[in-house]
């Protein structure tokens, strides 16, 4: 009896959760609500969509707050801290189109996003064309050159850190995984 509630309690979430993705789609400051994920399943929560109304203080405020929530609880540690900081020092001087670029790119997948900003990976064209991207991956890359040696590093286009069962012992290895 208390499975057949929760599965009426979960068909009721997803038809309302349709209903709102239709009647969002139809608002012009409108983003995907659903934090990098895209399948919509039973065991996923129902977060409400994400209108940027900056019609009043009020509404301006929660929105922002909103925004920087997403980028300081992503889930992947070191977007937490490079977007949230980033948002945190930049939202409030965002005109309507960046915050619309801003929402772009928190819309991103964190592996994908993450491989773009630390240079692992080429970015598409659409993404590395965002200014707020391009902001975020400059204040990225500067603050890299100031507090990390070239030689400790790796080379653009490589990972970053190989998987700790690399043991390569030898001249110039490490004498234990990557460290």
């Amino acid at each position: 009896m208390a499975s057949l509630r929760r599965a009426a309690i979960n068909i009721h979430r997803v038809i309302n959760a349709n209903k709102r993705n239709i009647t969002a789609s139809t608002t012009p400051l409108t983003s995907r609500p659903l934090y990098g994920y895209s399948k919509i399943s039973p065991f996923t929560s129902y977060p409400q969509s994400y209108e940027i109304d900056l019609s009043t203080e009020e509404s301006k405020r929660r929105s922002l707050n909103r925004l920087l929530y997403r980028s300081k609880q992503r889930g992947f540690l070191e977007l937490d801290l490079v977007l949230g900081k980033w948002v945190e020092d930049n939202i409030h001087s965002l005109d309507e189109n960046r915050i619309k670029s801003l929402i772009h790119v928190l819309d991103l997948e964190n592996p994908d996003l993450w491989k773009w900003l630390s240079g692992q990976e080429q970015p598409p064209e659409s993404i590395s064309a965002n200014p707020v991207f391009a902001a975020i991956k400059e204040k990225l890359m500067k603050n890299l050159d100031s507090h990390a040696a070239p030689e400790v590093r790796a080379m653009p286009g490589q990972p970053w850190v190989r998987g700790w069962d690399d043991i390569k012992k030898g001249p110039g290895g490490p004498v234990t995984g990557n460290q």
